[in-house]
């Protein structure tokens, strides 16, 4: 390549990391505004007066106490007294309650705003995407090679993720302001903290292994993360309907929020479905970041703290699936060991690439 060629080459792709930061930027003023739908998508829902859950305990504990339908004598005859029915839609075992009307909690202007915050995140999902992708124009490879693009890919799987499951009719909307919250305060610390110039690979990611194991590592994370998101939530819906089951009266604030989220049945099992499914990729992950080790390094496995923590976290996803499907353990054991697994995943995400020195060093700061 001539002088002249590789000035206008570098210049390029000079002018196209510039354009990577505008869109990213940009991304983010739009996931603002999107954010800002999903507040007022959940404070004009409150108006609305939903006591699904309340009305659903409340019921199903008046028939408990009253037991089932009875028989009595009467004027010479029999007369069944018929005790109040619940619908059963949860597991067995599990509180029969029905699920929550969503953030917009019936409310017509809620609903309105909610349509609006979908159609923002889908817009800041695109000029993400195309920042992602003219950033990986820019440095002429995948953009996965340092802290800064993994955070800027993550929080565009995370958000597809979500778009994806809304694009499939499944009951996620409640996830929005949730998920949008997270995806900025990812986003900015990408901007801030974790920014690198675009810069050529070392010499260890050459590999079509880099699109392999780093783009499975990216999905599994954004997955693990709704599914941390759903556990979290599930242990507030939960703790409420306990509460409401004893006759305790939550405070306006809770009852206004956790009312119109799923029934805890229904959090459990979409988190614990996510996680279960995901978990399998999670196992090839890592099998094929031990292939491509033996390919660059001469070895498949060095106990390097990347690795360590990636069978880590790997253990514990297996021990929260086991716990789950068995009976002694579901619920909010199970919950906790989710949590558990989704800590070691964030660590092996930001703690060992910034704090921990190894082999994968490079992929840090």
């Amino acid at each position: 390549m001539t002088s002249a060629a590789a000035t206008t080459l570098a210049a390029t792709n000079e002018h196209l990391a510039s354009m990577s930061n505008t869109l990213i930027y940009s991304s983010m003023a739009v996931y603002t505004l999107a954010f800002f739908a999903y507040i007022f998508e959940w404070l004009l829902g409150s108006r609305s007066r939903v006591a699904r859950t309340a009305n659903a305990l409340t019921s199903s504990t008046e028939a408990k106490r009253t037991g089932p339908a009875v028989t009595v004598k009467k004027a010479g005859g029999t007369a069944v007294l018929e005790r109040p029915k619940v619908v059963v839609r949860a597991a067995a075992g599990s509180r029969d309650v029905p699920d929550g009307p969503g953030a917009h909690g019936g409310d017509e202007q809620g609903d309105l705003y909610g349509r609006i915050a979908i159609s923002l995140t889908v817009l800041a999902f695109l000029v993400e995407l195309a920042g992602v992708v003219t950033r990986a124009a820019s440095v002429q490879r995948a953009p996965w090679g340092n802290m800064y693009e993994f955070n800027i890919t993550f929080s565009t799987v995370a958000v597809a993720v979500y778009l994806t499951l809304l694009a499939l009719k499944k009951n996620v909307r409640w996830l929005g302001l949730f998920l949008i919250t997270t995806v900025l305060l990812d986003l900015g610390l990408a901007v801030t903290v974790l920014y690198t110039a675009s810069e050529p690979l070392v010499p260890a990611l050459h590999s079509y292994w880099l699109y392999i194991h780093v783009s499975t590592a990216i999905f599994c994370g954004a997955v693990f993360y709704v599914g941390a998101v759903a556990t979290i939530l599930y242990l507030f819906k939960d703790a409420y309907e306990s509460k409401l089951e004893n006759g305790g009266k939550p405070g306006s604030f809770a009852t206004s929020v956790l009312e119109r989220l799923p029934a805890s049945a229904s959090l459990d099992k979409f988190a614990y479905r996510v996680n279960a499914a995901v978990f399998p990729l999670w196992t090839f992950t890592i099998i094929a970041g031990a292939i491509w080790a033996g390919s660059a390094w001469g070895r498949y496995w060095n106990w390097d703290p990347k690795e360590t923590w990636s069978f880590i976290t790997w253990v514990a996803y297996a021990c929260y699936l086991h716990a789950r499907a068995t009976a002694g353990w579901k619920g909010r054991k199970a919950a906790y060991l989710a949590m558990i697994a989704f800590g070691c995943w964030l660590f092996n995400y930001y703690g060992v690439n910034i704090f921990v020195t190894g082999k994968h060093s490079y992929a840090g700061v």
